[in-house]
């Protein structure tokens, strides 16, 4: 859903657009087989477009067609690098919505724009760059290059603050990706010098040659990036199989990943470290899979035995994901995530700032959701009455910086509250099939 305020900022791209094109000088006769070029370079722009890049683990995808838009500057001038980018409206991406298109292409074409008039304010030839154009050429370039990015990531800046809504923890993570969408970004502009340079001695079949290694980048990227949708896909199987033993924890691991990657968010957290919390998050309480069902589904009070039968479930859970190489920081996380700032919490009994900081902001967000969930011996608080005891259990039970930083995060992102948890209709059997023979019928056994 599209608001006013994106709406009108939308309408606004497009007009400053129109009005610099309208007041920029345009003279395709100046340059032989302007309209070829254009064409070819609106095709490039269009391919790279149509097919972005996924930036390794996040959901991000980032498209190369920059590298279009800066060959044009040079080989055509700022009004051919805005018709170049305003072909985004034709983008054959999927799921794309009017608005989207709209703003994309004024978006792309304005980009476009304010680099190819940077280019020319610092004496950038225009035309097909020869061997007497080095080095001089370059610094226009990379003012150009510069240009383009910083309006390029500016404009969708603006469209996101505008836009703010049921989406909004998604957009902030996409404002965390930003130093990766620099790189990315500047160097698909550095190709375009590329292009210009071959085009002389190649024509046209320069932009065909640029493609094969966009395409091989674009592939181990995708490659990398579907790796760690893999390693994601693991770790929500592992939070599952900790849910099948207690069903009144169902959906917990998702909510206290959230809860952590806003806390994360909040505090100022860097994208990579976000990233980890968000795997402890979700894998924190993987260590009952360790603890006796009947413990964990016990509605009266725990005996000495069962109550350490808990308490270790931090260290089972390290043990079972200690040997997944890039969860890292997460593994502290997961380790001493029920520590006390007082130092009465366990595993280890860690006190204050010796606790990790990924352990700190775990206890809060499980806390929080333990607190507002349905639980086998009490019903939930609600979110006004959890956040009171947070409060009640700062500088004893939980760092009161991460507490204020999670009432704070409240407040900006809010929070779903899970729904009721429904008692399987016979928790002491289940219904299997014998796979060595599917003709046999169906067995029933007792769950331990």
């Amino acid at each position: 859903m599209v608001s006013r305020a994106a709406w009108l900022y939308i309408g606004l791209v497009v007009l400053v657009t129109a009005a610099l094109v309208d007041s920029t000088s345009f003279t395709p006769s100046a340059i032989r087989h302007f309209w070829l070029y254009l064409v070819i370079l609106q095709l490039l722009f269009l391919v790279c477009d149509s097919t972005p890049a996924p930036l390794v683990s996040r959901q991000t995808k980032w498209s190369p067609s920059s590298s279009a838009t800066l060959a044009a500057v040079v080989l055509l001038g700022p009004v051919a690098a805005a018709l170049v980018g305003a072909v985004s409206l034709l983008s054959i991406k999927r799921q794309l919505k009017v608005p989207e298109r709209v703003f994309n292409g004024a978006m792309t074409a304005l980009s476009g724009l304010l680099a190819g008039k940077t280019y020319l304010a610092l004496h950038g030839h225009v035309g097909l760059p020869g061997r007497a154009d080095f080095p001089e050429i370059i610094l226009p370039f990379a003012a150009a290059a510069a240009a383009h990015v910083i309006a390029n990531q500016g404009l969708i800046w603006g469209v996101y603050r505008l836009n703010r809504g049921p989406g909004m923890l998604r957009r902030e993570g996409l404002e965390s990706s930003l130093p990766l969408l620099l790189v990315s970004d500047l160097g698909y502009a550095a190709l375009g010098l590329i292009i210009a340079s071959l085009w002389s001695v190649m024509y046209g079949f320069a932009a065909a040659l640029v493609l094969v290694p966009l395409f091989v980048a674009r592939w181990a990227m995708g490659q990398f990036a579907e790796q760690q949708r893999a390693y994601s896909a693991t770790m929500k199987a592992l939070c599952q199989a900790v849910e099948t033993k207690d069903y009144y924890t169902r959906g917990h691991g998702d909510r206290v990943s959230l809860g952590s990657v806003m806390i994360a968010r909040q505090i100022g957290m860097g994208a990579d470290r976000t990233d980890a919390i968000e795997f402890a998050g979700m894998l924190h309480d993987v260590g009952k899979l360790g603890v006796p069902t009947t413990v964990l589904q016990k509605t009266g009070p725990l005996t000495e035995d069962e109550y350490a039968a808990i308490q270790l479930h931090p260290m089972r859970g390290l043990e079972i994901v200690r040997e997944i190489g890039f969860l890292n920081e997460a593994l502290a996380g997961i380790m001493h995530h029920h520590e006390r700032i007082d130092g009465r919490g366990y595993p280890m009994g860690f006190a204050g700032h010796e606790i990790p900081e990924f352990a700190r902001i775990i206890a809060v967000a499980d806390a929080f959701d333990s607190m507002t969930s349905t639980r086998s011996y009490r019903e939930a608080k609600t979110i006004p009455e959890a956040v009171s005891e947070l409060k009640k259990g700062a500088d004893t039970q939980f760092d009161p910086l991460i507490v204020e930083a999670f009432i704070a995060a409240l407040d900006r992102y809010g929070w779903r509250l899970p729904e009721p948890a429904t008692e399987p209709a016979d928790l002491a059997t289940i219904t299997v099939q014998d796979h060595d023979d599917p003709t046999a019928p169906l067995r029933v056994i007792e769950v331990s």
